[in-house]
């Protein structure tokens, strides 16, 4: 019994590892693309918000979501007048996606850089879960 155990937990396992390392090969571009799925409306109603992101790295570039009352638009490059910028690198940015790396301590070491206001940064959680 033990040994047929152990097989299962060895092929789950198995089975498994694929998914988490395509997770970590993703690029920026597969995130936002994936954001566009999660997107919840019903805790976009009432919001108003530009986010902007410049990443750095070989995957890197700029990126940006106009969030308007329980709607968004998305896409590559700057918008005017950002309500929130994100400054990290192409790998840290995947990595706080996939939830391999903590944005609370990515920006508490530095790697995360925020500016504009806090409470609508920690807003894009809900709003793309």
């Amino acid at each position: 019994m033990k040994i047929n155990r152990a097989i299962l937990v060895l092929i789950t396992a198995i089975l498994y590892l694929p998914a988490i390392r395509a997770e970590d090969n993703s690029t920026p571009q597969q995130v936002f693309d994936g954001m566009r799925q999660s997107f919840q409306a019903d805790k976009a109603k009432g919001v108003h918000a530009k986010y902007q992101w410049q990443l750095s790295g070989p995957n890197g570039g700029e990126w940006w979501i106009d969030v308007n009352d329980g709607t968004f638009k998305m896409g590559r490059g700057k918008i005017d007048n950002p309500t929130v910028t994100f400054i990290t690198s192409d790998n840290d940015w995947v990595a706080m996606s996939n939830g391999k790396l903590k944005g609370t301590w990515a920006f508490m070491t530095g790697r995360l850089k925020v500016h504009g206001s806090q409470s609508v940064a920690r807003k894009l959680d809900e709003i793309f879960p």
